[in-house]
């Protein structure tokens, strides 16, 4: 059984929470939205999650070596609009746990979510292009979580599969009548998807407008990675050459 070891690097407690998780998936578009979010929003890092089943690396932040999974938050600043809660936590990685890794880690962090007080959970997800006129759309695990998508414009998507820790979160939320909501949208499978990122910071500006989230650079990295995959394959390349 995977073992998990969650360490503070700061005691703080707030009232009412959201958290917002975000790890790799198609596209990497859940880690690399969470991973804007927290700095455009300049949260801290307040803890993070190690294991020794893990992948061996640190991530380094402003000279400081962080565990693979880091949590972070800050406060809200607004007049009581969007969705109700006080602070944000975000939560992600880069990497992909893991089968065996899903469950424990989602029951880890719905468990730390509720002794930190989180009635809202939010997960950031990248999907394949099975409609290339669909949106963005999500599932909830309780009425609170559907509310949530109805009142801020998010389509339910309602006979899919949801895959990986937010898909277990889900029905964990389900059983433990917590508010979990998994925002989806389709993604790049080939490659690292910046643009399906910034999509996914548009319901969340809804959500919670006092974040002021300038996703232009974004788009300007899928314009340029974009650029980068028809220069290579007009030269013959092939993916694995454009990756190494």
């Amino acid at each position: 059984m995977t073992r998990f070891a969650v360490h503070r690097y700061r005691d703080v407690k707030w009232d009412d929470p959201i958290a917002i998780v975000g790890f790799p998936s198609i596209g990497l578009a859940g880690s690399i939205a969470a991973n804007f979010l927290a700095r455009s929003l300049e949260l801290e890092v307040i803890a993070g999650i190690a294991s020794p089943d893990f992948p061996p690396y640190a991530v380094v932040q402003n000279g400081v070596p962080l565990p693979p999974i880091r949590f972070y938050a800050g406060g809200r600043n607004c007049d009581d609009t969007g969705v109700r809660c006080d602070s944000v936590i975000v939560v992600t990685s880069e990497f992909m746990p893991k089968i065996e890794q899903h469950h424990p880690l989602a029951v880890a962090l719905l468990e730390w979510f509720k002794e930190n007080n989180v009635r809202t959970v939010i997960c950031l997800e990248g999907v394949p292009f099975f409609d290339p006129e669909k949106g963005i759309f999500g599932v909830g695990s309780t009425q609170a979580a559907n509310d949530i998508m109805d009142k801020y414009s998010v389509e339910k998507l309602e006979d899919s599969i949801v895959r990986g820790t937010s898909g277990v979160m889900l029905y964990e939320g389900v059983m433990r009548n917590m508010d979990v909501l998994a925002v989806l949208v389709p993604a790049r499978a080939d490659m690292p998807d910046p643009r399906s990122a910034a999509k996914l910071m548009e319901p969340l500006a809804r959500m919670l407008p006092e974040l002021k989230i300038d996703t232009e650079p974004l788009y300007k990295e899928a314009e340029e990675l974009e650029k980068r995959m028809e220069s290579h394959s007009a030269a013959g390349g092939n993916k694995d050459s454009f990756y190494g």
